[in-house]
C-alpha cells in the first residue's frame, strides 16, 4: 500500500484520526494521535516529537526526533473506527534512521539480507492468560486444559473476536485453543513475508487480544512469562527458516534432509544462547518460566521433533523444503520483537559463516534426566536468573553488536537497574518464609 492508497481510503471511510505508532527499547508501543487533515504534511515532513521521555531513546539534551510513517503497514483499527501507522523513528534534519530505533535496526538487517537475494522467516507462536478479579485479586477466567472445550474452555469467543479483529488488521490466524494452564491461550498466525512483518505483528496482536479482553469481556489480558507459581507459563517460541534466491538454504534438495547450512545455523544460535536469554527472555519473571528440572525450555541442545531441547526441528512435515524450519523455544512475549528477531539472525548467521558444529541432536527426554546427568552429557543450561543473562551478554561481542553501540549501552543500564530493584525486594514468601528467624 502507498501513500495515495492509504489517503483514498481515509476519505472513502471518513477516518478523522490515526495513531502514528512506534515502541521503544522495551518493545512497549507508544503513538500520537493526529488528524486527518495533517496527514499529507506527515506523509511528505514526519512528526517531530520529544524522544528523551522514551524507554532508551535520546537525552534531553538531544531529544528532537522524527517520526516516518510507513504506508504499508496502514491499517483501520476495528474497535476505534480510527486507523494506524507503524513509524520509523529518524533523525529530524537529515530523516536517517535512528539508531535507538527497535524498529530501524531489524530493517537495516532485512535490507542487508535482501541485498545479497536473501529472506528471513519468523513465526511466532504467542501464549497468553485471560484473568478476572475475584475479591480484588486477578486470577485465571476458567479452568480449562489444553485443547479443551467450553464449558472449561471461557476464551473462546474472545479468542476468535481477537482473530477476526486482527485478520481485518493484516494478522491472519490460523488455530486458536486453550493451553495447558488454567486462563491459558493461544493464537497461531501464519509466516509473513518478511521478519519486519512478523515484528509488527507481534505488536498488533498483543495489543489486539489486550483491548478486546478488556473492552469487550471486562477481562485483562496478560503475557507475562509465569503468572501464577505451579502454572503453565507464557512463551513464545519463534520458527524461523532462511531463504536465498527463493530457496530454503535450511533444507538439502539431494538428502532432502537439514541441510550444513541449518546445521551451522543451529550451532550459532546454541553458540550464543545464552547472551540470547537476555534479549529473548528479557524480565526478572522470565526465569520463573525458565527453571531447570522442569517442563521448561531450558537445556542448549537441539533435536528432531524434541520438545524437551532448546531448539527442536518440527516434525510434522520435515522433507518438504518450504516447511522445514527450526523453532527456538526460550523466548517470552514481554520481549521486543524487533530486537529479537535482529539477535537470534545474526546468531544464526555467525553460525554460517563460522560454520559453527552443533552438538549431536538429542533423541531422548531431558526432562528426564537429573542435573548431574546433563552434566556428564556436556549439556548446560540458559542463565537461571535475569543477572547471569546480562552477563553473558556482556561476554557475547557478536549480540552486542548486533544491538548496536547505542541500544546495547541503553538496554544493559535498565535491566542492570531492573535486577538491582528486583534483587532488594522483599518478597511476601521471604517474609513469610523467614519473619520467625
Amino acid at each position: 500500500m502507498d501513500k495515495e492508497q492509504v489517503k483514498k481510503i481515509i476519505k472513502d471511510k471518513n477516518i478523522k484520526y490515526i495513531r502514528l505508532q512506534f515502541v521503544d527499547m522495551l518493545g512497549i508501543p507508544k503513538n500520537f494521535s493526529i488528524s486527518t487533515d495533517l496527514i499529507d504534511s506527515v506523509f511528505e515532513d514526519g512528526l517531530g516529537f520529544d524522544s528523551s521521555s522514551i524507554k532508551g531513546f535520546s537525552d534531553i539534551f538531544n531529544s528532537d526526533s522524527l517520526l516516518l510513517p510507513d504506508p504499508a503497514t496502514f491499517k483501520i483499527i476495528p474497535w476505534l473506527d480510527e486507523a494506524r501507522i507503524i513509524c520509523d523513528v529518524c533523525y529530524p534534519t537529515t530523516k536517517k534512521p535512528y539508531e535507538g530505533d527497535p524498529r530501524s535496526l531489524l530493517k537495516a538487517e532485512i535490507k542487508k539480507l535482501a541485498e545479497e537475494n536473501m529472506e528471513f522467516y519468523v513465526g511466532p507462536e504467542i501464549e497468553f492468560h485471560l484473568l478476572k478479579e475475584v475479591n480484588g485479586k486477578l486470577v485465571p477466567h476458567d479452568t480449562g486444559g489444553y485443547a479443551d472445550f467450553s464449558p472449561l474452555d471461557l476464551g473462546e469467543e474472545v479468542r476468535n473476536k481477537a482473530a477476526l479483529y486482527m485478520h481485518m488488521m493484516g494478522v491472519k490466524s490460523e488455530i486458536t485453543h486453550h493451553e495447558v494452564g488454567d486462563g491459558q491461550h493461544e493464537i497461531d498466525f501464519r509466516f509473513k513475508e518478511s521478519a519486519l512483518e512478523a515484528a509488527d505483528d507481534v505488536i498488533t496482536y498483543k495489543q489486539v487480544v489486550k483491548n478486546i479482553a478488556a473492552k469487550e469481556y471486562g477481562l485483562v489480558a496478560t503475557y507475562m512469562p509465569k503468572p501464577f507459581y505451579g502454572q503453565a507459563g507464557n512463551g513464545m517460541h519463534c520458527h524461523q527458516s532462511v531463504f536465498k534466491n527463493g530457496k530454503n538454504i535450511f533444507y538439502d534438495p539431494k538428502t532432502k534432509n537439514l541441510s550444513d547450512q541449518g546445521k551451522w545455523y543451529i550451532g550459532g544460535m546454541l553458540k550464543h544462547a545464552k547472551a540470547l536469554t537476555a534479549i529473548c527472555s528479557p524480565s526478572v519473571n522470565s526465569y520463573k518460566r525458565l527453571v531447570p528440572g522442569y517442563e521448561a525450555p531450558v537445556y542448549i541442545a537441539w533435536g528432531w521433533a524434541n520438545r524437551t531441547t532448546l531448539i527442536r526441528i518440527p516434525g510434522y512435515n520435515p522433507t518438504n523444503e518450504k516447511a522445514l524450519r527450526i523453532e527456538f523455544r526460550s523466548p517470552d512475549p514481554t520481549c521486543n520483537p524487533y530486537l529479537a528477531f535482529t539477535a537470534m539472525l545474526k546468531a544464526g548467521l555467525d553460525g554460517i559463516e563460522n560454520q559453527i558444529e552443533p552438538p549431536k541432536p538429542i533423541d531422548y527426554d531431558l526432562f528426564e534426566l537429573s542435573l548431574d546427568e546433563l552434566e556428564e552429557r556436556g549439556i548446560e543450561t540458559l542463565p537461571i536468573n535475569l543477572g547471569e543473562a546480562i552477563k553473558e551478554l556482556e561476554k557475547d561481542k557478536v549480540i552486542r553488536e548486533a544491538l548496536g553501540k547505542h541500544i546495547y549501552e541503553k538496554y544493559i543500564e535498565h535491566k542492570k537497574k531492573v535486577w538491582k530493584e528486583y534483587s532488594m525486594y522483599v518478597t511476601d514468601w521471604e517474609f513469610q518464609k523467614y519473619l520467625r528467624y
